[in-house]
């Protein structure tokens, strides 16, 4: 199939296409991962993007399901350099394009991704419409680079509802506390950290009441990572806002921007945001700087935390962005970064030790 990647400055790409024919549009944004394409194409925080690997070869380990970080691909979009179609892995179930294929997902090869890294590096994130067909006749250059500019920003689209649970479910470890997680879109690897701690869970909707929430009388709430802008989460960012100071809250990602934002604080959209497992993170109370698996476009306001009650207690080496606050005098605690890894290295999954001694204490 062939494959027409246009962007929403009038650059046009193109290579073979593979997985579903169609068309997909999105925010074409860039992971540094060299591995992790199972997971980060099953990541809800996805929804809504076109994603491009950097790393030049992908696929050549398979897919596996036990990889898989939700129910389905949640990218409308993958983009890559090359294309491997022979994985070599014992754990593989099935390649990477036919993956892609049974989702209806379309992708693009044989592309320069360096230069396309390099100028949404230089611009920032950019629309982008990516087209795969075998019919030559439905890839008009133009239009697909007029759809590109009008469609509209992540910022004007409300992704969490498509990825969020329709209705309260249970996870019952028979362990010794039970946690309410606000799911915004919510990774299979942090319910897996979680339960492994012993954490009972009530996986709720992102506007579930806060009233229902304490009547299910739980230890503690946490709130997941998910898609998009922020600021259109205001549902979750009122029930955060009403609970806050009656339960203990944690957040991690998405999670931490609402929490700040329900707490008084601002975000904002980075340029072309933090997207790979090799994210430098200081802790600044401790001195220790971790490494850290991210994905973000949005981060929270450092200045804008004055006056919230919540303190800076880990930053970005890169960017000097907030990666982690905690409450003065609440048990509210928060990190932008995924501690739960998947993949990446493990340096973080002390995380979630601190919020069940949050929950004893």
């Amino acid at each position: 199939m062939k494959a027409v990647l246009a962007l929403e400055d009038g650059t046009i790409v193109e290579g073979k296409g593979f997985g579903g024919e169609g068309l997909a549009e999105g925010e074409l944004v860039f992971n540094t991962s060299m591995t992790g394409y199972v997971e980060a194409l099953t990541d809800p925080s996805y929804a809504g993007q076109i994603l491009m690997m950097t790393y030049p070869l992908i696929g050549n380990y398979g897919v596996a399901e036990r990889d898989y970080e939700s129910d389905r691909i949640h990218v409308e979009g993958l983009v890559l350099r090359e294309l491997c179609r022979t994985p070599s892995n014992w754990r593989s179930e099935k390649t990477l394009e036919r993956f892609l294929e049974e989702y209806g997902v379309p992708g693009v090869e044989g592309v320069d991704t360096r230069m396309l890294t390099k100028k949404v590096r230089v611009y920032g994130a950019m629309k982008a419409v990516l087209a795969v067909f075998e019919d030559e006749s439905k890839l008009n250059r133009v239009e697909l680079a007029m759809r590109a500019k009008a469609q509209p920003h992540i910022s004007e689209v409300d992704l969490v509802p498509k990825v969020s649970v329709k209705n309260l479910t249970h996870i019952h470890v028979g362990g010794e506390h039970d946690v309410v997680l606000l799911d915004c879109g919510v990774k299979r690897s942090i319910l897996h950290h979680l339960t492994l701690r012993g954490v009972n869970l009530h996986i709720a909707p992102f506007n579930y009441p806060p009233e229902k929430i304490l009547n299910l009388n739980p230890d503690g709430v946490f709130v997941s990572n998910g898609p998009g802008d922020p600021v259109r989460v205001w549902e979750t960012v009122k029930t955060i806002r009403k609970l806050a100071g009656k339960i203990p809250l944690a957040g991690i990602c998405l999670g931490h921007q609402l929490t700040c934002l329900a707490l008084g604080a601002k975000t904002f959209k980075l340029k072309f945001g933090h997207r790979g497992s090799n994210q430098p993170v200081k802790d600044l109370e401790s001195g220790r700087v971790f490494i850290s698996s991210q994905n973000h476009g949005f981060a929270v306001d450092g200045e804008s935390l004055t006056g919230t009650g919540l303190k800076v207690t880990q930053v970005n080496l890169n960017d000097r962005t907030v990666e982690g606050v905690r409450h003065r005098e609440l048990p509210i605690l928060c990190v932008q970064y995924h501690p739960e890894a998947g993949p990446g290295p493990h340096d973080t999954h002390f995380f979630f030790d601190e919020f069940l001694r949050m929950l004893e204490d």
